[in-house]
């Protein structure tokens, strides 16, 4: 099978890293052909902090994917995460010389590519320009201007930013374990792709997902994303929190919070006891679930209202961005017992527990439907998304090539000039995958 019947999602997490294959079958949902799992040793909230480790793993997922599924992996599209993102809203224009022309794809390119100039903080990179509502000639709240006429074209950003260096060393991970990098995108947003509905992100929604490292929110609302932010706490506190103490290693800390763990300390009596085998012949610890609970229950709400803090910074609270459909938490942390009451006593809105299993073929693997992979399907669809539009692109490129060859024979100059332009225009994924290409040339 050829690299184009299939993409790649590559989700390099705190805890885990998931390589996944699939393809878009005829009825437009996910076909998972295989998935690779190992665990992340080199990734420190959400940040690679060790090159080589990395490396080894991203190498054994991906090898247990190609195991599964029999096929090879080149290009994949890997997620981004970590304290060093942060987002900002910018608002921007562009005058066009003919306002008797109707607005085109390369017009909202132009004003896209001119936010991406915008002069960042030293170190910094922006990632995501992301078009919230434009206005043309004044006319403001549209969605789509394509095909309307007037001379100012101007729109809302939300720009998302990320340190290079943090982006570079990605980028030498996946070019170091032999693969090619075909795009970068924010976590947050390959989750929101696999969890979240249309009617979700018009009726505004709040998308949590709790990571090992890093706990990612976005929030949409119109069907437009309206906010992103990282906040650098996620299961792998909480698990430490309950090492510190219960006085116990890391690895049962994990069991401990896995299979007993709590996030509303008032469900266990006080006689509800665990015992823990002791190290090298110790004795073994006996720990009462009410105090475990505890221990999670605090760290799970100093998370969830930090979260809060960010979605009232959104103006949630005001009628006009009010987010109807609530709170949907995923990511491997939304599997804590109780969490989801203990997230709706906090912030009073509705919430439920978002599983990737919408978009993926009825005949998926089970586990893939984890709240767990919600990145990893998230990113997949990217992927297919970016094949889909490569492909189109070329079909396109190869039409134009054919038309204008049509057109010099015909005689038609100025008709071939036309088609010559429109071959020359290239589209904002294009210029973003150059991009790409530059930070792997520089991290070498």
């Amino acid at each position: 099978m050829e690299q184009g019947n299939y993409s790649v999602g590559l989700d390099i997490g705190t805890t885990k890293i998931v390589a996944i294959i699939g393809k878009e079958n005829e009825y437009g949902k996910i076909e998972v052909l295989g998935i690779g799992k190992s665990k992340s040793l080199g990734v420190h909230r959400g940040v690679v902090n060790n090159i080589t480790q990395t490396i080894k793993s991203i190498q054994q997922a991906v090898e247990e994917a190609e195991a599964n599924s029999g096929l090879q992996i080149g290009s994949v599209v890997v997620g981004i995460a970590g304290q060093h993102i942060r987002s900002l809203h910018h608002s921007d224009y562009i005058t066009r010389a003919d306002s008797e022309e109707v607005i085109n794809e390369e017009d909202l390119d132009k004003l896209v590519n001119q936010v991406y100039k915008l002069v960042m903080l030293p170190g910094e990179e922006i990632i995501h320009v992301l078009p919230q509502e434009y206005k043309v000639d004044g006319q403001a709240e549209i969605k789509q201007p394509i095909g309307m006429y007037g001379g100012r074209l101007e729109a809302n950003f939300h720009v998302v930013v990320g340190q290079v260096s943090s982006i570079k060393n990605v980028a030498r991970c996946i070019k170091s374990a032999g693969l090619d990098l075909g795009n970068i995108t924010l976590e947050p947003l390959a989750s929101s792709d696999a969890v979240l509905s249309q009617e979700e992100k018009e009726a505004g929604v709040a998308l949590i997902d709790i990571g090992g490292g890093t706990t990612d929110l976005a929030i949409f609302k119109d069907g437009i994303i309206r906010h992103t932010a990282v906040i650098p706490f996620g299961g792998g506190v909480i698990t430490e929190d309950i090492k510190e103490g219960c006085s116990i290693i890391e690895k049962q800390a994990e069991l401990l919070k896995m299979k007993f763990g709590s996030a509303w300390p008032g469900e266990n009596k006080d006689n509800e006891i665990v015992s823990i085998p002791g190290l090298r012949g110790r004795e073994p610890k006996e720990i009462t679930l009410k105090n475990l609970s505890k221990i999670i229950h605090a760290r799970v709400v100093e998370i969830i209202e930090q979260v809060y803090v960010e979605i009232k910074n959104y103006g949630h609270e005001e009628q006009k961005k009010k987010l109807i459909a609530g709170i949907v938490l995923t990511g491997g942390g939304s599997q804590l017992k109780h969490l989801k009451q203990l997230v709706e006593y906090i912030t009073g809105m509705d919430t439920r527990i978002g599983y990737p299993n919408e978009h993926l073929a009825g005949d998926s693997d089970e586990t893939v439907a984890s709240p767990l992979y919600a990145t990893a399907v998230g990113l997949l669809m990217n992927a297919v998304r970016n094949e889909a539009k490569g492909a189109a692109n070329e079909e396109e490129v190869i039409a134009a090539d054919e038309l204008e060859e049509e057109m010099v024979y015909a005689g038609g100059q100025e008709e071939a000039t036309a088609v010559r332009k429109m071959k020359e225009r290239k589209s904002v994924f294009d210029k973003w995958s150059e991009k790409l290409k530059e930070f792997l040339d520089n991290a070498e």
